[in-house]
This record gives structure tokens, C-alpha cells and sequence, in this order.
């Protein structure tokens, strides 16, 4: 078996604010002296996580990433006609397990259940957990220190063993991610643009008061976006406990999910959900590099795409001639020529 699996797409959004900054704009970066538009890897992810691609196809294996585990563990031992005192303290020491707790004092919002940073919880760590709560409320009892052992290395999540988890309090249960993501940018240079817009009162007839009832503004940027990702195989079938069927479909969905799932900001003013234009996955030991040297010069022209095809193509084959073969294997799909397809791509990614 190959070890890395390396994934190179292209794909093109029409004005859209994807992933937006601490003002409300499309991020973006300086690449080659000039600014790209860019789509952070953690927004990637999640677009991809809790896509209908992942649920579909990984059922019943996939995490919950969530500070509030201890409300859910409270209100559980609620309805399982638990006192209110018991309940919350033992939803507060079963969730204690999995980080620190915001606070010691109760507060109307339930924020004294709620763990400091986000846990990335298993399917086995769920299953553990609801048994406790079962367990408590028969027996009426406090948990016990065996009680409160509910940390495991998840071996049935498939988002933990590709993006891995990080415990800062129980550092033995983290998990190293076996998909790296590198930040999407723009094949060319962008400049974010602003969308002046109004809203009209539908009640409104005229008469008096002429103007919009409400005034916005929203930046926006268009461009063809160069995405790269690793996957190390052999660590995500060790994160899964060498469970062959499931690496497979937890590869098969990732394919599925880069090439179609869109993130989610601002879709509903946008829309601009796409697929991917062009894709190249490359299967080898050799150790992996991006390909985004391909567009520090800035991709100009009519035919954008083919360019930026040529280009990745251009690079690749200049590194294995620099370096020596970069790949043993490679596949391609292109949408303007129709050449390949994504059911070919899976085929090649997890074979």
C-alpha cells in the first residue's frame, strides 16, 4: 500500500464571501507579492465534517465536537428522574473527564457544565458516557473513579483519524491527524469587492417615505481556488484499528466531500456552491510536497483554468525531474475536457 495519497484541485467560485475575517470580509493572503483570496483549511474541514457526503457515507462514524457534553449529560440524568443536585454534579464530574469546566458556580445558561475548549468526542466515548448515565441513574449512587475512566483512543471516528483531536488536559488520548489541509488560495491576484445593498418595506407604498428601510454593505471575491491535501494512509488505517472496509469509506467520502462539498458562508446571499474543475492525486512513500509554487506568479489570462492546469502540470513534472519521481502513480480528472471522473478518483485513492 502507498503511504501518502497527495489530492491537487482546482475549483471556481463566482462572488462569494466563503470564509470571512474579523470584519465581516473574505480572508485573504499575500502570495507571490499579490493578494489572493483564501479559504482556511479549518473551514474546509468543517464544511466537509458535517457535510450530507459524511453523514450518508460514515454513519454512525463520525465525532461531536462540543464544549456543552456536560449539559447533554445533565438533562439526560434529568429525564431518567435524577434530583436536580445530583444531576448537575455528576454531569459536572463526568464531563470534567474530558477538559476543565468553565466555572464552579451555577449559572441560569448551564455555562458551570460546559467544558473550557472544545472536546472532540468518539463514537465510543458517546456510547461510554450514556451507559454511565444509565448506570447512575439505576443505582442512585455517585460515580466512581472506574465509573469515570470514559477516555479511549477512538478508533470508530472516522473526522478524528482524518483531522486528528488535540486534549490539552489528557494529552494520551490525543490523536495525530492523517489528512493535513493546507489553506486554499487563489490561482491569481483578487480584489475584494463591496456589494452596496438595500432592503425595500414591503408596506411601505411611497407616500411619505420614499427611502430603502434598511442599508448594507457586504465584501465579496471571485476567483479559481488551488486547494492541496495529504493523507497519510498508513496512520489513518492505524486511527481506525486497522479496519480495512472502514478506511476505505472514510476515503471514498473524503474524495466525495473536496470535490463537492462547498463551506457555507454566506451561501444563501451567494450561492456559490461548485465543484471541482480539475483534480490530480498523486499515490507514492516519497515524501509529499505542495504544488503551490505552481502559482506564485500570479495566472493571467482568458483560459484561466487550462493555464492553471498547465501550470500544476508543469511543476510536477519539473520536480520529478529535479528530484527524481515524486509519485509512482498518478490520476486526473478535468471537467473542461472531460477527461476522467470521480468514481475513477476514489478508485485510485483507496485501492
Amino acid at each position: 500500500m502507498s503511504r501518502f495519497v497527495q489530492i491537487h484541485l482546482l475549483v471556481s467560485y463566482p462572488p462569494s464571501n466563503l470564509n470571512r475575517d474579523d470584519t465581516g470580509r473574505p480572508k485573504t493572503a499575500i502570495v507571490g507579492d499579490a493578494s489572493r483570496l483564501r479559504i482556511s483549511s479549518q473551514s474546509l474541514k468543517r464544511a466537509w465534517r458535517t457535510s450530507d457526503v459524511f453523514e450518508n457515507t460514515l454513519q454512525g462514524h463520525i465525532g461531536i465536537r462540543t464544549k456543552e457534553m456536560g449539559e447533554k449529560i445533565y438533562h439526560a440524568l434529568l429525564e431518567k428522574k435524577v434530583s436536580e443536585k445530583n444531576a448537575r454534579e455528576w454531569a459536572k464530574t463526568t464531563a470534567g473527564q474530558f477538559g476543565k469546566l468553565k466555572s464552579d458556580k451555577k449559572t441560569e445558561n448551564n455555562q458551570d457544565l460546559h467544558i473550557e475548549q472544545l472536546a472532540h468526542f468518539g463514537p465510543e466515548e458517546e456510547a461510554a458516557i450514556m451507559l454511565l448515565v444509565d448506570k447512575l441513574a439505576t443505582s442512585g449512587a455517585a460515580p466512581t473513579e472506574d465509573d469515570l475512566k470514559l477516555l479511549r483512543k477512538p478508533r470508530q471516528a472516522a473526522d478524528i483519524a482524518m483531522f486528528g483531536r488535540m486534549l490539552a488536559s489528557s494529552p494520551a488520548f490525543n490523536v495525530e491527524a492523517a489528512v493535513q489541509v493546507a489553506h486554499a488560495i487563489t490561482i491569481h491576484k483578487v480584489a475584494v469587492e463591496d456589494d452596496y445593498f438595500i432592503a425595500v418595506d414591503d408596506l411601505n407604498r411611497g407616500e411619505e417615505d420614499v427611502g430603502a428601510a434598511h442599508i448594507g454593505e457586504a465584501g465579496f471575491g471571485a476567483g479559481v481556488f488551488y486547494l492541496y491535501l495529504c493523507i497519510n494512509r498508513e496512520l489513518l488505517f492505524e486511527n481506525l484499528g486497522g479496519d480495512t472496509a472502514l478506511a476505505a469509506k472514510t476515503l471514498e467520502a473524503l474524495v466525495h466531500a473536496t470535490t463537492k462539498v462547498s463551506p457555507t458562508g454566506k451561501q444563501n446571499s451567494f450561492a456559490s456552491r461548485a465543484y471541482a474543475a480539475y483534480a490530480l492525486a498523486e499515490k507514492g512513500d516519497q515524501q509529499p510536497r505542495s504544488l503551490a509554487q505552481a502559482f506564485l506568479k500570479p495566472v493571467t489570462g482568458g483560459d484561466m483554468l487550462e493555464r492553471a492546469v498547465n501550470e500544476l502540470t508543469k511543476r510536477y513534472k519539473n520536480f520529478d525531474a529535479v528530484y527524481g519521481a515524486c509519485a509512482d502513480n498518478r490520476y486526473q480528472f478535468n471537467v473542461e475536457t472531460g477527461e476522467g471522473s470521480v468514481d475513477e478518483l476514489v478508485k485510485f485513492v483507496t485501492e
